[in-house]
């Protein structure tokens, strides 16, 4: 096993890691050569509570705290906060379709949504409800992270003296805003969104500065009225590049990333937040999820794979390792992805240990056990991959249990039990829903051609004598030879292999067969190819 490395010697590989976590770790380094003067780093996720958090939360918490993490390594343990921001004073623009009391939320459409009744009835507002979900949500996944509300800053006062900048340099805002936007938009806009006094609605209209000291300002309200008051205390919020901007500049933002989407709001809101005096957020911009179609994923469409979903058919570690790898490049999200990522997580997991320092920091492994963790579990490793269960669980039928894949594994690991293999418990259950709700109700065992039939009852001979005690490489070998031997008439291995997973196991693909005879046992795979033998009759 590796050995264990001072800190000196884990700081000096991380400096020189091409591993992405520390490669954007690094533009903390430069931005701070001497480390924070006087506080923290703080890095900060956004979250609009208009609906429940979903996958691309998870993967925007997750991405920020492997950065985060590597930043600490890379100097050796400096402060740090990562604040989860909530946008909650945002006006409610439409009603989601999975809420209940649809006609409460369209009695207050355009209202900050911490004012508005929670559907739900369960708390003071549609956003504590969701906020609750959110802070539940990064809970349930151990993230260490600090819950900030907007509503609540802009109410407490504690955005007003940042509000007082943006007021005084309105003029300057506008002019980095205007040019972006379409001539009927630039009719409308303005940086302040005053909150109407009579309704409570968000108002998108011009407003006139008239004291950036005390935030007064002036607008004519949806009936009409000219009104003037202040924007301080909640009784206004910003536009949202230009609230991004603020929030930067108010907090002391140093790293948020963000997905391509948002690739012109970052250069606007860059530009704000130094005309307001601050300094613009190091950060990176990850690419957006695809659809197996190769599509954008939409809500609207529901074309996408939330993470209940994931975590039915896969674990919350596969599906950090799938987040981990290459954030500029565009994922397919689906169900078919799963068992790859499942099986590659546990292959980095069991090498990590072994590997030369180098090669552990571009482990993401590495980095995932380190999120909310000491780095504990290097080395572990499973008796069965995740693929091979599937198999497994594919021949036992859609009415498998875990009871009976866990009497099969006891044919391949000595005291296999879900208490001693936990990990393995967690794979079981996921592979009998996939199996259940996906390869199930596909799977068709074709007859055998007179040539594969030979070489079956050739396999089955060879079984017929192997003692108890034969080993899956043994298995292997012999199935190998098998298809090697001109007698049978494959023109390449392939077609043996694929000919054994269509008239066993009724998939064009499957495991190493070696594995799954040991797994499933000698006579049980002796009755399924004597069962594909009669088939082909």
């Amino acid at each position: 096993m590796t050995d264990v490395l001072s800190d000196e010697a884990l700081i000096e590989a991380a400096r020189v890691s091409k591993a992405w976590p520390f490669q954007e770790a690094q533009k903390l380094l430069k931005r701070y050569p001497h480390g924070k003067p006087g506080g923290q780093v703080l890095f900060e996720t956004g979250y609009g509570p208009s609906g429940l958090p979903h996958i691309g939360t998870f993967q925007e918490v997750l991405r920020t705290t492997l950065v985060r993490r590597a930043y600490e390594t890379l100097t050796g343990g400096a402060p740090t906060r990562l604040v989860a921001f909530s946008d909650d004073m945002d006006g409610l623009r439409k009603v989601p379709e999975n809420v209940p009391n649809p006609e409460l939320l369209t009695a207050n459409l355009g209202k900050p949504l911490t004012r508005i009744p929670d559907p739900f009835g369960k708390f003071e507002s549609f956003a504590h409800h969701n906020n609750a979900m959110l802070r539940d949500f990064l809970d349930r996944f151990g993230f260490e992270y600090e819950f900030v509300s907007a509503s609540e800053r802009y109410n407490s006062g504690a955005f007003d003296t940042a509000l007082s900048e943006v007021l005084k340099h309105y003029d300057v805002i506008m002019g980095v805003m205007l040019p972006t936007l379409r001539e009927e938009r630039r009719k409308t806009y303005s940086p302040v969104l005053p909150v109407s006094p009579k309704s409570g609605v968000v108002l998108q209209v011009p407003v006139e500065v008239l004291d950036p000291a005390t935030g007064m300002i002036r607008f004519a309200d949806s009936d009409g009225t000219v009104i003037e008051q202040s924007v301080f205390g909640g009784q206004a919020k910003l536009q949202w590049k230009v609230d991004w901007a603020m929030r930067w500049y108010a907090l002391g933002v140093d790293y948020e990333m963000c997905g391509k989407d948002l690739t012109d709001s970052v250069t606007q809101s860059g530009k704000i937040v130094q005309i307001l005096g601050g300094r613009k957020p190091e950060g990176l911009i990850y690419e957006l999820f695809l659809d197996e179609n190769g599509e954008k994923i939409s809500k609207s469409k529901g074309n996408g794979l939330t993470i209940e979903q994931w975590l039915t058919y896969g674990t919350e570690e596969s599906l950090a390792f799938y987040l981990f790898r290459d954030p500029k490049s565009a994922k397919q999200l689906h169900v078919g992805v799963i068992p790859k990522a499942v099986d590659e997580y546990w292959q980095f997991r069991g090498n990590l240990a072994e590997q030369p320092v180098d090669k552990q920091l571009g482990n993401p492994v590495w980095h995932l056990l380190r999120v909310n963790g000491d780095g504990a579990g290097a080395g572990d490793a499973l008796p069965v991959t995740f693929s091979l269960l599937l198999n497994l669980v594919g021949v036992l039928g859609a009415e498998a249990t875990a009871e009976q894949v866990w009497s099969y594994l006891g044919n391949y690991a000595a005291e296999a039990t879900p208490e001693a293999y936990p990990d393995l418990a967690e794979l079981v259950r996921a592979a009998l829903a996939t199996n259940r709700d996906f390869i199930a109700p596909t799977l068709v065992r074709r007859p055998p051609t007179a040539n594969e039939a030979e070489a079956l009852r050739a396999l089955d001979t060879f079984l017929n004598i192997a003692g108890p005690d034969v080993t899956a490489e043994e298995l292997q070998n012999a199935v190998y030879e098998i298809g090697k031997n001109e007698d049978y008439g494959f023109e390449t291995l392939r077609d043996w292999f694929r000919a054994l997973y269509e008239t066993l196991l009724g998939s064009s693909q499957g495991p190493r067969m070696g594995s799954f005879i040991a797994l499933y046992g000698v006579p049980e795979t002796r009755k399924l190819i004597a069962e594909a033998l009669q088939a082909s009759h």
